[in-house]
């Protein structure tokens, strides 16, 4: 009752209907999971499918999130490529972004870091034809044409002797707009006034430095030039002396501070730098009087000096270095050389620019988003003897404890204790772990977490200069660097570096993961894989990274390399050292975009 009775053969076509669709179902799914598995099909869907992840992590925060906790477990397998207009992105630097802020005193040249939710998360590829970079010291004078291919330098600036196109190099001949007869023959010019031999000038800042061959030249002197330039309409101008093996970065004296301690440099040189010193109640200029060490030379070449039409321009000049007592050493052609008195400023006097000391209070170290004072930077505000001539000469400069380290405590203890310390690491580097430090294949070097540039000074014979970064949130060392006649700048590595992609052969960082965490809270400010992610971006093809921290942290980093494409190797630290770490080793992998024809 209640049940339809069917016939047999209508109900054994009903059934095997059902079992053809079950069965197609079945070898559908078959062959799906060969297409997806072992064809390129498979790879360019699920490609697509980790773009479209990619694509949603810019702009959706909640997606970011979720791909760096994927990379941080390890279930991530490789991090996208970004696409291939991104070869020399700069993430703070980004002239589409930075074009619509405000042109007033230079703001929108200067660092404008957009948020880590705000940008994708993938690797910076190298341009086409890329290969690695020309050698130091051959390199100084050419490099590889497709490695930045960027002719509207050599095309507007050969005539003045920057650099030419010759087959497949840049030519460097070692001029610049006011030495176009080379930059040799302006240094030996310059020997005339300044005591650029001898020992008593090291650190040196050449502000809108073009390709920084003046810094190259003076290598040869034992002085080393920080060179700086903003990212303009030169395009590469910081590019090209990186890739040249010459210490530079971006920046922009605009409205901050420039990324430095008080009282570094012993010269301060300006070459056609187009800097309007003396706009602003002479803004600009104190800004480098903060810079520059007491009994240091400022040499400006070019406008407003003794130039066409700007007169007005050059007596400015000349009255504010009269009202900060400096010493007019000479007047040569379209060049100008003063000297920083030794001491205290003779401020407060009459001067129509209303310049005066800063207050007791002032810091003037401060200068990390720091904006420009219109006041001088009271040469007492920092303790002990730092003034050229005080200080020893180089190079017992570098092993020498500075004034400044004695403000810590114990500082001359620790000072001391850093020195051997690096000497026993760097020997293990070298002897035991083989890492290429010290041959021609490492030129520019960077440490993340420089402290007192113990890494850099236990570098001191190899053909190599370091960038010694000191984070914004560690204790204020960097005036010790720069006292022992080592360069560097201050940093937060929650945010990216003022540099080119690629720029970088070297990177090493001791305890990583201090650099993203608050220091009084422990609580983490960013996150590892950005910062991984930022530290491919700097490093050269087939360049090193070497990472030391507690094991537990070295396991996560670990498995960070893999998605950011590195070979990695952990080894045991020195066996000297009662620090319970261990040290990663890793190569960033030469990769290359896919052609376009495929």
């Amino acid at each position: 009752m209640g049940h339809l009775n069917l016939p047999s053969s209508k109900r054994n076509a009903r059934q095997w209907r059902l079992l053809d669709l079950v069965s197609a179902a079945f070898f559908g799914g078959v062959l799906l999971f060969f297409v997806l598995v072992f064809t390129p099909l498979g790879d360019s869907l699920a490609a697509s499918g980790r773009h479209a992840l990619l694509r949603s992590s810019a702009s959706d925060p909640r997606q970011r999130h979720r791909l760096v906790e994927l990379v941080e477990s390890g279930r991530h397998p490789a991090i996208e490529r970004c696409p291939a207009d991104a070869v020399d992105h700069m993430p703070c630097e980004d002239p589409r972004r930075n074009s619509q802020l405000s042109r007033e005193m230079n703001f929108y040249r200067e660092r404008h870091c957009p948020l880590p939710d705000q940008t994708p998360l993938c690797l910076i590829p190298a341009p086409e034809g890329y290969r690695v970079p020309v050698q130091w010291p051959e390199s100084l004078h050419k490099i590889w044409h497709d490695n930045m291919p960027y002719n509207k330098i050599a095309d507007r600036k050969g005539h003045q002797g920057w650099m030419k196109k010759e087959g497949p190099y840049f030519i460097f001949p070692g001029g610049g707009t006011m030495f176009p007869d080379g930059a040799v023959q302006y240094i030996e010019k310059l020997k005339q006034y300044i005591p650029i031999a001898g020992g008593n000038l090291r650190t040196a800042l050449d502000m809108g430095c073009g390709v920084a061959s003046f810094g190259g030249y003076l290598l040869a002197e034992d002085i080393i030039t920080l060179s700086f330039a903003p990212r303009d309409s030169h395009k590469s101008q910081i590019q090209f002396a990186l890739e040249r093996g010459v210490p530079a970065f971006v920046a922009m004296l605009g409205t901050r501070r420039l990324a430095f301690p008080a009282f570094s440099f012993d010269l301060v040189h300006c070459s056609r730098c187009l800097i309007p010193f003396t706009a602003y109640n002479a803004t600009y200029f104190i800004e480098v009087d903060r810079l520059l060490r007491p009994g240091g030379y400022l040499v400006i070449s070019g406008p407003p000096v003794q130039w066409p039409k700007q007169d007005r321009e050059w007596a400015d000049l000349q009255a504010v270095a009269r009202a900060l007592c400096y010493e007019l050493i000479v007047v040569d052609g379209n060049t100008v050389i003063w000297k920083k008195p030794n001491g205290d400023s003779c401020l407060p006097n009459q001067n129509e620019f209303g310049i005066d000391l800063c207050e007791e209070s002032d810091d003037s170290n401060s200068a990390w988003y720091f904006k420009l004072k219109k006041c001088v930077s009271r040469t007492s505000s920092i303790k002990g003897d730092y003034a050229v001539g005080t200080i020893p000469k180089w190079p017992q400069r570098l092993t020498t404890a500075p004034s400044r380290a004695t403000l810590m405590k114990n500082g001359v203890d620790v000072f001391d204790a850093d020195i051997r310390r690096w000497a026993r690491r760097v020997a293990y580097y070298k002897k035991s772990l083989n890492l290429k430090l010290g041959t021609p294949a490492v030129r520019n070097v960077m440490d993340m977490n420089a402290f007192f540039g113990g890494f850099a000074a236990a570098l001191l014979s190899d053909p190599a200069w370091v960038m010694n970064v000191v984070p914004v949130r560690k204790p204020s060392t960097l005036g010790v660097i720069y006292d022992r006649g080592l360069i560097g700048v201050y940093h937060d590595w929650c945010e990216p570096f003022s540099t080119y992609p690629r720029t970088y052969d070297f990177v090493h960082v001791a305890a990583i993961e201090s650099l993203i965490k608050d220091p009084g809270s422990g609580k983490s400010r960013c996150n590892l894989v950005d910062l991984m992610v930022e530290i491919d971006r700097m490093l050269r093809p087939d360049g090193t990274v070497v990472i030391r921290d507690s094991p537990e942290v070295i396991e996560k980093v670990d498995r960070i390399t893999r998605a950011v494409r590195w070979t990695a190797t952990i080894h045991e630290k020195e066996p000297e050292s009662n620090a319970r770490e261990k040290i990663l080793v890793a190569t960033k992998i030469f990769w290359k975009l896919p052609s376009a024809s495929h």
